[in-house]
């Protein structure tokens, strides 16, 4: 694979992933860059439909099947959208990566941080960020604010991962901030 850029944003619900890995898009292309602006589970006809699995709060998922329907999101994601889009020579900004994954199914959903690891390794084939940005902000207010914005998709409840108690919450941040 050619030198490349691939940066991910990473944080808690509601903590600004959005808006930043925009900003950091319309900066790059301001620079001269072709870029590639993305997001996990997301990017790919298949990964949208997982997207949408997971995130359906009527969707009585098992944390195991939770994690591998992100790793096979992921791995799709990979294959289909960012390793051409390097090769290609774009910069490729990805809203949630592997971290997400540690924080949310490790940490949040108690699973096997080494067996995520070798999932992770799995669905990536190896490909690792340049830099990862983290965005922190207290789960009370994050969830809050997410739910305001997903309140038209899922109503004022929020999706299926916003739902989640605020214990979840805090050990997803503890997962991000470990």
């Amino acid at each position: 694979m050619k030198k490349h850029i691939f940066i991910t944003i990473e944080g808690g619900e509601g903590s600004g992933k959005t808006t930043q890995s925009a900003l950091l898009k319309e900066y790059f292309e301001a620079k001269g860059f072709g870029v590639l602006l993305t997001r996990e589970p997301g990017g790919t006809v298949v990964a949208e439909a997982i997207r949408k699995l997971l995130l359906n709060p009527n969707s009585n998922l098992s944390p195991i099947t939770e994690l591998l329907l992100y790793e096979a999101a992921r791995a799709q994601h990979i294959e289909e959208i960012i390793k051409p889009a390097l090769e290609g020579g774009k910069a490729v900004i990805c809203d949630r990566f592997t971290d997400a994954t540690f924080a949310y199914q490790g940490y949040g959903r108690k699973i096997s941080l080494s067996l995520i690891k070798k999932l992770n390794d799995a669905a990536t084939e190896g490909l690792v960020p340049n830099l990862t940005i983290y965005l922190d902000i207290q789960p009370d207010l994050g969830v809050g604010k997410a739910k305001i914005l997903d309140k038209e998709e899922y109503g004022a409840l929020g999706d299926r991962i916003e739902r989640e108690s605020i214990t979840f919450h805090n050990a997803v941040r503890k997962g991000y901030l470990d």
